[in-house]
């Protein structure tokens, strides 16, 4: 597969559905800046490796100046998995720097119950340790509009509060850092259609602990999505509209910078 035909079928074919929302993410939400050095995760899934192909592109035409490191993290994949994710990388012409952590085998020893909370924590640690040791000051994460939505009604649905999925959000625990999701706009059904289009196949999870066992609240959500949009077609883009429009007027209470407060503070005031 030639490159340059990699490349059209992103900027061209689905120039509207995911280049131009690629964009449109990155400058509304102003997640590059001149000399920024942006290490781009890729778990060896259909998002993350569409996303550094986007970054190759945009590298090239972009009016800022800045680097890029592709990474990918082995958290104890199988032998398979970990060919077919290498064989992914070569298709698309990808070069991109493997390094092991003991992921898996941590979350099967300690946390059999609650595997995926563990390894997401320790991912995202392993991840910014990574991306300071390269001189990083920024990590792309390919999660898209779908992973967006879903959070924000996982936290409504099962966390009782209302919260999303930040465009771009600066680490608490590693000073200078700052996370990305420049596909905040890019649906995934756009992204199956890509990989369709391409004949590709990606690793989906490819967790040797769970095995696919593990029912994730996620996947209920998705699903209830799916339905509601059978009466509403736009529901989806309401829910996101939804964290664009909080009203404070209407809000019995919110939280800001850990405190609390109570819409009864300046009630008739």
């Amino acid at each position: 597969m030639k490159n340059e035909d990699i490349i059209k079928s992103i900027t061209k074919k689905y120039k509207k559905e995911i280049w131009s929302r690629f964009n449109k993410a990155i400058k509304e939400f102003k997640l590059i800046e001149e000399n920024d050095k942006i290490m781009v995760c890729i778990s060896g899934g259909k998002d993350s490796m569409l996303l550094a192909k986007c970054f190759e592109e945009l590298k090239r035409h972009s009016y800022y100046h800045f680097d890029l490191e592709y990474v990918v993290m082995n958290p104890g994949y199988k032998q398979e998995n970990l060919a077919l994710l290498k064989s992914n990388l070569e298709k698309l012409n990808i070069e991109a720097t493997i390094f092991d952590s003991d992921i898996f085998a941590v979350c099967d020893k300690i946390s059999k119950e609650n595997p995926c909370y563990l390894c997401a924590r320790m991912r995202r640690g392993w991840l910014y340790s990574k991306a300071k040791e390269l001189g990083c000051n920024k990590i792309a994460l390919g999660h898209h509009f779908d992973d967006v939505i879903e959070t924000i009604m996982l936290n409504i649905l099962y966390a009782g509060e209302y919260k999303t999925m930040m465009p771009k959000l600066k680490s608490t625990n590693f000073e200078g850092l700052e996370l990305i999701r420049p596909f905040y706009y890019v649906h995934e059904s756009d992204i199956k259609d890509w990989v369709k289009y391409l004949d590709l196949k990606f690793l989906n999870c490819a967790c040797s602990v769970t095995d696919g066992s593990v029912e994730s609240k996620r996947k209920e959500v998705k699903e209830l999505i799916k339905t509601l949009k059978k009466v509403n077609p736009n529901v989806d883009i309401h829910i996101l509209r939804s964290s664009f429009n909080v009203n404070l007027d209407s809000i019995i209470g919110y939280k800001d910078n850990g405190e609390e407060y109570s819409f009864l503070d300046d009630y008739g005031k």
